[in-house]
């Protein structure tokens, strides 16, 4: 049994990240070599010194939806709806706050040019041609954590510079910090970069309820490994080189390949004990307690090391979460 109380740690409220770096890349990066046990603090530009020319950064081009709708009933209460997943050309699955709306009743959004209706629980729909563009009157779904209203910065700044494909409900965090330059040395360096997709669910917010986490059920997301990345993985391998995993998402993906699927759902959950099969270095941003995101880093980086690193990062009042600072584990 492992405890859900083992993946617990102190967090001062302060150090939780509400706004990004006017730099992206300026972030800081806290560098794990699990071999030596060593921690050495560094700027995330620095993270090209911990990389070499046959190695293959993996990184997840996912697109965050604008998924969050402020609309109102017809009596003019508020409501909101985050849009979870579409369903088909008219109707998506979604969460409603506040919870007491009823199967039928109108929402409007978009001073009333659109018109959503409660179907049945946990679902809504729309016109299809309103459905269609229904995105476009969103805003972004920025954490629960970040405690203000989202601006038209986050627009940009909660998207990586490479941002794809879109259906995402969450960024994948850990690739924030690069900017385009940032890649472009990487490449000139002769290091190699690929993609995969992993549309980043509410599953990544959900907290684990059970005391043996062992009970947790992941939810599903869809991911895709391109063929391109694939051939770059062999070859990369074939090479001698690493294979670096940008984000718990790519390193999902990328062990769920590994155990012989390339495109569909994933619902692997990683923690202390997994057997990593393709995966040889794991870039990061710092995760919120008791999550499988922190037990995952736990898993790859050594418990009580990553433990380590956690406690100095508080110690030296690193940014934390979604826009907060790096680890590089290798």
């Amino acid at each position: 049994m492992l405890k859900l109380s083992e993946f617990d740690y102190p967090l001062p409220k302060e150090l939780i990240a509400q706004y990004p770096l006017k730099n992206r890349q300026d972030s800081r990066l806290l560098v794990v070599e699990r071999k030596e046990a060593k921690l050495t603090h560094r700027v995330f530009k620095d993270v090209v010194s911990y990389l070499r020319k046959s190695d293959l950064l993996v990184l997840n081009d996912t697109k965050v939806l604008h998924c969050r709708l402020m609309g109102k009933k017809a009596t003019g209460g508020r409501v909101e709806i985050l849009l979870t997943r579409r369903l088909n050309s008219t109707n998506f699955s979604c969460l409603v706050q506040p919870s007491r709306t009823k199967p039928g009743e109108k929402i409007f959004f978009a001073e009333g040019k659109v018109i959503g209706i409660l179907s049945k629980r946990g679902e809504i729909s729309f016109k299809a041609a309103d459905a269609d563009s229904i995105y476009n009157y969103g805003i972004v779904p920025l954490p629960p954590y970040i405690k203000r209203e989202p601006e038209d910065s986050d627009k940009v700044t909660y998207q990586t510079v490479y941002a794809k494909n879109e259906g995402a409900l969450a960024s994948p965090t850990a690739g924030l910090h690069f900017t385009q330059d940032l890649l472009q040395e990487i490449q000139l360096l002769g290091i190699g970069l690929a993609y995969v997709t992993l549309h980043v669910g509410l599953g990544t917010f959900r907290p684990v309820k059970t005391e043996d986490i062992l009970e947790h059920k992941m939810e599903p997301e869809h991911f895709i490994i391109p063929e391109a990345t694939i051939k770059a993985i062999e070859q990369t391998k074939a090479n001698g080189g690493r294979i670096i995993a940008v984000g718990t998402t790519s390193l999902r993906a990328l062990e769920t390949y590994a155990s012989g699927k390339k495109e569909g759902e994933t619902d692997l959950f990683i923690y202390p004990g997994y057997k990593f099969q393709l995966v040889d270095c794991l870039l990061t941003n710092f995760h919120l307690p008791r999550t499988t995101l922190f037990m995952l880093a736990c898993a790859f980086g050594g418990e009580q090391l990553i433990k380590q690193a956690y406690q100095e990062a508080v110690d030296k009042k690193y940014r934390f979460y979604s826009y907060g600072d790096a680890m590089l584990i290798i």
